[in-house]
């Protein structure tokens, strides 16, 4: 039997990345592939040359994103079933991809760049990994970077939800309202870029009721047949 490939994207907050995450103990000789974090981590690097975001958006306009990989020597592996990014031979460490600076540059980088050559790149990866693996990939767009991908779920709960389990991510560093407006902030430039699209295959999953990563994970996984 072919390998699976699982594309799991999700409202910001939605716990999406934990879902995977848990899914990878659920779905037997599995692997998880993190586009988001490979944006992050283009971002992360980017900003850490000292431009600042309005600056890094108007030269975005002409260049697309495999280039910038090359150009700051961004690399993505597998290490533990999950993905590692890294740049110029050095780990970018999950706390600085996850922050909430990289994940608004994430938003406003995406909504400008050339994704079409970073689209035949994730296909490309995510063909490899197959030959191997059941794929989870999580990420944005992953229709219009995998159209083969055997299910296609989009994650969302209450904005109130989502805001109380970012509170928790940060540790309750940034006031609620806070969470609040840059989450509201990121829906906005999310759908402005095209994202959050259902199509005839997509499987919305509601997971504002449900109280552990777990209970999400399982809402998923009630849909995958093979599993």
């Amino acid at each position: 039997m072919k390998n699976l490939v699982i594309g799991i994207e999700g409202y910001v907050g939605s716990g999406k990345t934990a879902i995977c995450k848990e899914l990878l103990n659920k779905v037997p000789n599995s692997i998880l592939l993190q586009g988001g974090n490979l944006y992050r981590g283009i971002a992360y690097a980017l900003l850490s040359t000292g431009i600042n975001l309005e600056e890094l958006k108007q030269n975005m306009k002409q260049i697309d994103i495999k280039q910038i990989m090359e150009k700051l020597k961004i690399q993505i592996t597998i290490e533990n079933r999950d993905t590692v990014i890294y740049m110029d031979g050095k780990k970018i460490e999950e706390e600085l991809l996850q922050s909430a600076e990289s994940s608004l540059a994430v938003s406003e980088i995406s909504n400008v760049a050339d994704n079409q050559n970073f689209y035949l790149f994730g296909r490309k990866i995510i063909e490899q990994f197959r030959e191997q693996f059941n794929v989870i990939v999580s990420g944005r767009d992953l229709m219009k970077i995998y159209p083969d991908l055997d299910y296609h779920f989009l994650v969302t709960a209450s904005l109130d939800e989502r805001v109380r389990r970012k509170c928790i991510k940060y540790n309750n560093t940034i006031s609620q309202e806070e969470v609040k407006q840059n989450i509201i902030k990121r829906d906005k430039v999310q759908e402005q870029s095209g994202y959050y699209q259902q199509y005839e295959n997509t499987i919305l999953v509601d997971v504002t009721d449900c109280e552990t990563i777990e209970d999400s994970a399982k809402e998923v996984l009630r849909h995958i047949k093979e599993v």
